[in-house]
């Protein structure tokens, strides 16, 4: 009898563990398995929230078939602890899976509405956009220079929002005296900070919150900038005539002031290193403009004859070398050129058209340069008449 009920015992034993492996598979499919979705979503994650609370509102989107099912496979691959606060854009026919993956990655949003705050060269704007769940793409909502118009309605109505993301934009070439200006009217920062050194913030976009600091933002900035200029330096060409990575920052803003065309960077960077290891005197009008300004805005008109002239520690058509500050932030590509530039016996350009877009011209004589210069006052009295 004990025989008996024993060998029956063994046998339930072996069909629950073949039931609970076979369910066991089942349910890894299924968590594997291509989801219902039929469009893609933005799922908002709030900050707090909990992988209970995600799955059933992942359920009640239509994302996935079971809350349960969801819960149960995040427990099971430990993730429900990395649960990150955000919005994400969840795909159509995305399995529970993939789902997980994307909520608990981390990294920026991928959804929802953003407003960005662009800090330009000659102005800052203000956008508010929102990514298109079924293409994928920002689409801008309202757009404003808050310098000059009023604030619109849909700003508004997002800075009372919750769920809202907020970054900062800087472009290449801004100075620092600029970003300390526009983060200052950026009304979800808060404190007060100080102008930091020119060309250590890295042009870039950074995600903010409300309540951060401007000084927190302006360190990652420089924090940012300093990665990238031990970086490039650690990578650059043998024999350059610069001394230390802050000379290389200084011919870099040049760099980027001169130029915004990629293709010739490279060059511009190689007539400044020629001028530089021949003792010929840069003779480069972003200097002189920064030696007018020092970096608090722009000019606003064409440079003096006067001015030229004029003896300024950043003037270097007075000054021999470099100036002893960079002019403005540069980016990357612009360290990355300083660093590494092209190989040539230029010496000299100037710009191809009135079309600054166009770029530049080179030659290696002065009698060369002196030719093309003619050709551009050409067409500036063609415009002109």
């Amino acid at each position: 009898m004990w025989r008996s009920i024993a060998s029956n015992a063994l046998t339930l034993l072996v069909v629950a563990t073949f039931l609970f492996g076979g369910l066991l598979l089942w349910a890894q499919a299924e968590y594997s398995a291509e989801g219902p979705l039929s469009a893609p979503i933005c799922l908002e994650v709030p900050r707090g929230t909990n992988m209970s609370r995600v799955s059933d509102n992942l359920a009640e989107q239509g994302a996935v078939k079971s809350a349960m099912m969801f819960r149960l496979g995040a427990e099971y691959g430990d993730k429900t602890q990395e649960l990150k606060a955000g919005s994400y854009l969840v795909p159509e026919r995305a399995s529970m899976s993939e789902i997980t993956e994307i909520i608990t990655r981390g990294g920026a949003s991928t959804c929802g509405t953003e407003v960005v705050y662009r800090i330009g060269i000659n102005r800052a704007t203000v956008q508010v956009r929102a990514i298109d769940p079924n293409t994928g793409r920002y689409e801008t909502q309202a757009s404003f220079d808050p310098a000059e118009e009023e604030v619109p309605e849909e700003y508004t109505q997002v800075r009372q929002a919750n769920d809202t993301r907020y970054r900062v934009a800087l472009a290449e070439g801004v100075t620092s005296w600029q970003v300390v200006q526009e983060l200052g009217e950026i009304d979800v920062l808060e404190g007060e900070v100080e102008v930091p050194e020119e060309g250590s913030l890295a042009p870039d976009s950074y995600e903010i919150g409300v309540g951060d600091t401007r000084a927190s933002v302006i360190e990652r900035m420089r924090q940012a900038q300093e990665l990238i200029l031990a970086e490039e330096w650690s990578n650059r060409e043998e024999g350059l005539p610069l001394n230390s990575p802050e000379e290389a920052l200084i011919l870099a803003s040049i760099i980027e002031k001169e130029t915004g065309n990629a293709e010739e960077r490279g060059l511009v960077a190689s007539v400044f290193v020629n001028r530089l290891e021949k003792g010929i005197r840069l003779q480069t009008d972003p200097t002189v403009i920064y030696g007018v300004t020092e970096g608090k805005g722009i000019l606003g008109r064409g440079l003096r004859q006067s001015e030229l002239r004029e003896s300024t520690p950043w003037n270097t058509y007075v000054i021999d070398g470099l100036p002893p500050t960079p002019i403005a932030n540069p980016g990357r590509a612009s360290i990355e050129a300083a660093l590494n530039p092209s190989s040539s016996d230029y010496v000299y350009f100037v710009a191809k058209t009135l079309d600054p877009a166009d770029g530049h011209v080179f030659a290696e004589t002065l009698d060369e340069h002196n030719r093309n210069v003619a050709a551009y006052r050409a067409l500036e009295v063609q415009r002109d008449n």
